[in-house]
């Protein structure tokens, strides 16, 4: 259910702006959109899981977070960024 340390290191690599960076926020939604596809893997299976899908909504909150500060500061990395993982909006 969460993310391998091999998975997260190429996440990190793909994603980053620069080298050695972990913060940005591309890497910070990359790495949540990986856990929620899980979770969401995980919910079809489990359907009355209610504590991992409060965890699940919480993750899709702060993502949304993120790419709001993201489309109001740099609307181009934001635009490449939905592009790139295949969201919606």
């Amino acid at each position: 259910m969460s993310i391998t340390a091999e998975r997260r290191t190429t996440l990190i690599g793909e994603y980053a702006t620069h080298p050695g960076d972990t913060g940005s926020p591309e890497v910070q939604v990359a790495l949540l959109t990986e856990r929620i596809n899980n979770l969401t893997e995980h919910q079809k299976v489990h359907a009355k899981d209610f504590h991992s899908r409060r965890g699940l909504l919480m993750m899709v909150g702060a993502r949304r977070s993120l790419l709001d500060y993201l489309k109001r500061k740099d609307h181009r990395r934001y635009e490449t960024l939905i592009g790139r993982l295949s969201l919606r909006r």
